[in-house]
Protein backbone atom coordinates (compact mmCIF):
# COMPACT_ATOMS: atom_id res chain seq x y z
CA UNK A 1 0.00 0.00 0.00
CA UNK A 2 1.24 3.49 -0.82
CA UNK A 3 -0.22 6.96 -0.70
CA UNK A 4 -0.43 9.09 -3.84
CA UNK A 5 -0.64 12.85 -4.30
CA UNK A 6 -4.20 12.34 -5.54
CA UNK A 7 -5.15 10.59 -2.29
CA UNK A 8 -3.52 13.33 -0.24
CA UNK A 9 -5.38 15.98 -2.26
CA UNK A 10 -8.67 14.21 -1.49
CA UNK A 11 -7.84 14.13 2.22
CA UNK A 12 -6.84 17.81 2.22
CA UNK A 13 -10.10 18.82 0.56
CA UNK A 14 -12.16 16.66 2.95
CA UNK A 15 -10.33 17.99 6.03
CA UNK A 16 -9.93 21.65 5.23
CA UNK A 17 -11.76 22.49 2.04
CA UNK A 18 -10.10 24.00 -0.98
CA UNK A 19 -12.04 22.32 -3.77
CA UNK A 20 -10.37 24.73 -6.14
CA UNK A 21 -6.78 23.65 -5.42
CA UNK A 22 -4.85 22.84 -8.56
CA UNK A 23 -4.30 19.22 -9.52
CA UNK A 24 -0.48 19.45 -9.50
CA UNK A 25 0.10 20.29 -5.84
CA UNK A 26 3.13 18.08 -5.15
CA UNK A 27 5.80 20.80 -5.07
CA UNK A 28 3.74 23.72 -3.81
CA UNK A 29 4.11 24.89 -0.22
CA UNK A 30 1.14 24.15 2.02
CA UNK A 31 1.16 27.87 2.82
CA UNK A 32 0.72 28.68 -0.90
CA UNK A 33 -2.20 26.27 -0.99
CA UNK A 34 -3.82 28.00 1.98
CA UNK A 35 -3.35 25.18 4.50
CA UNK A 36 -2.22 26.16 7.99
CA UNK A 37 -0.87 24.03 10.82
CA UNK A 38 -4.36 23.21 12.09
CA UNK A 39 -5.36 21.87 8.67
CA UNK A 40 -2.20 19.75 8.59
CA UNK A 41 -2.91 18.33 12.04
CA UNK A 42 -6.40 17.34 10.87
CA UNK A 43 -4.87 15.87 7.71
CA UNK A 44 -2.35 13.86 9.76
CA UNK A 45 -5.21 12.52 11.87
CA UNK A 46 -7.05 11.39 8.74
CA UNK A 47 -3.87 9.81 7.37
CA UNK A 48 -3.49 7.87 10.61
CA UNK A 49 -7.09 6.67 10.36
CA UNK A 50 -6.95 5.77 6.65
CA UNK A 51 -3.37 4.50 6.35
CA UNK A 52 -2.39 3.56 9.90
CA UNK A 53 0.57 5.97 9.83
CA UNK A 54 1.24 8.24 12.79
CA UNK A 55 3.08 11.43 11.89
CA UNK A 56 4.53 13.02 15.02
CA UNK A 57 3.61 16.68 15.42
CA UNK A 58 7.30 17.63 15.57
CA UNK A 59 7.80 16.08 12.12
CA UNK A 60 4.58 17.57 10.76
CA UNK A 61 5.77 21.08 11.64
CA UNK A 62 8.74 20.68 9.28
CA UNK A 63 6.71 19.42 6.29
CA UNK A 64 6.51 22.11 3.62
CA UNK A 65 4.98 20.42 0.56
CA UNK A 66 2.43 17.71 -0.19
CA UNK A 67 5.17 15.60 -1.78
CA UNK A 68 7.18 15.68 1.45
CA UNK A 69 4.12 14.49 3.37
CA UNK A 70 3.43 11.70 0.88
CA UNK A 71 7.09 10.63 1.11
CA UNK A 72 6.91 10.46 4.92
CA UNK A 73 3.74 8.35 4.80
CA UNK A 74 5.12 5.99 2.13
CA UNK A 75 8.43 5.63 3.99
CA UNK A 76 6.55 4.55 7.12
CA UNK A 77 4.31 2.24 5.12
CA UNK A 78 7.35 0.56 3.54
CA UNK A 79 9.02 0.24 6.92
CA UNK A 80 5.95 -1.50 8.30
CA UNK A 81 5.77 -3.99 5.41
Amino acid sequence: MTMTITELRRILVECAGGDDIVEDIAGLDFEQLGYDSLALIETASRIQRDFGVLIPEEQLIDVKTPQELVDIVNSQLQGAA
